[in-house]
């Protein structure tokens, strides 16, 4: 009898070994290869109306990755400019036109706005999204082609995927003048238990606790597959040490990244500041408080006039 129950012991882990095996592999493909979402051309008709509304000139551009990976952008410069450009970065499975709300916003201001379509996504080359380790080496390719433009400040602003793409980058530390970062992650781990937890409506503890042999089955077959440390996508490690000026936002009401990933960035680099709003969902602060939204973002923009610093180098990847 106690033979039986060791053998049936040791096949239920086996099983559980496997099944975890498998989940971790599935969820880390899903990841790393999101629908692409092309431009509609609705998408191009809602941006050509902004531009002609805000009086401002809309152009398509293009860059080449480090890896030689083209990355398509529109340009958006109002007639009567102050001086600074933004780069606006969307989120998971989006394209440049999930941004045309907040370059409206900005264009108003006087702002220059870039929407660039993230490797993996849109109109943009690249087979995988790598959450902020190849996305760092694509922003510093944008950065560079704005400073070219003769920009007297170029800031950032990314929501979810892309405040984490943002935040990640600042590793480098960046010549930005300042970010703002909506309903970003704090490391690509913590986000993978909400995640695994959310499949099962438990919360981060079972991503924590009995599927994180998931975690590290997805995290190997990574490196194995792609040659990626997922480990390091972190923009918690990323702003650590990091100068420029950061404006977290996180709505209370968020369930599919939790406030708690920002708080965790607040509490490690007290010079950040964080905005919580109590209603806002998942990057949902621009509709959950509109007002106060525009007015914190553009000040943040406006109070910060000069670089951080004078130069952008490699992050480590």
């Amino acid at each position: 009898m106690r033979l039986f129950l060791v053998r049936t012991g040791l096949a239920c882990l086996a099983l559980w070994i496997v099944l975890c095996a498998v989940i971790g592999i599935v969820a880390v493909e899903g990841a790393l290869h999101p629908r692409r979402s092309p431009l509609a051309d609705a998408d191009i008709a809602q941006a050509e109306a902004i531009a002609a509304t805000d009086h401002a000139v809309l152009s398509n551009t293009s860059v080449a990755a480090d890896d030689a990976v083209t990355l398509r952008a529109w340009y958006l410069t109002p007639n009567a400019g102050n001086g600074t450009a933004v780069i606006l970065l969307h989120g998971q499975g989006a394209n440049r036109a999930a941004m045309l709300g907040n370059a409206d916003l900005l264009l108003r201001h006087g702002f220059s706005v870039l929407l660039p379509d993230a490797r993996a996504h849109g109109e943009s080359g690249g087979d995988i999204a790598t959450y902020g380790i190849k996305e760092a080496f694509d922003l510093e390719r944008w950065y560079e082609w704005l400073h070219r433009s003769n920009h007297a400040c170029v800031d950032a602003l990314g929501e979810s995927m892309g405040a984490a793409d943002l935040l990640t980058s600042l590793r480098a530390e960046p010549g930005f003048c300042a970010v703002v970062a909506e309903s970003s992650f704090s490391t690509f781990q913590e986000a993978a238990y909400d995640r695994l937890g959310q499949e099962f409506r438990t919360g981060p503890w079972l991503g924590r606790t009995l599927l994180r042999p998931a975690l590290w089955a997805g995290l190997f077959y990574t490196r194995w597959k792609y040659g990626l440390d997922l480990d390091t996508a972190s923009p918690q490690s990323a702003v650590q040490h990091s100068r420029v000026p950061i404006f977290l936002i996180h709505g209370l009401a968020d369930t599919n990244l939790p406030p708690r990933h920002s708080e965790r960035m607040k509490e490690i680099n007290p010079a950040i500041v964080l905005w919580e709003p109590r209603k806002a969902w998942h990057c949902g602060a621009s509709t959950a408080e509109p007002q106060q939204y525009e007015a914190r973002v553009v000040a943040w923009f406006e109070d910060h006039p000069q670089p951080a610093l004078q130069s952008m180098t490699h992050p480590s990847p």
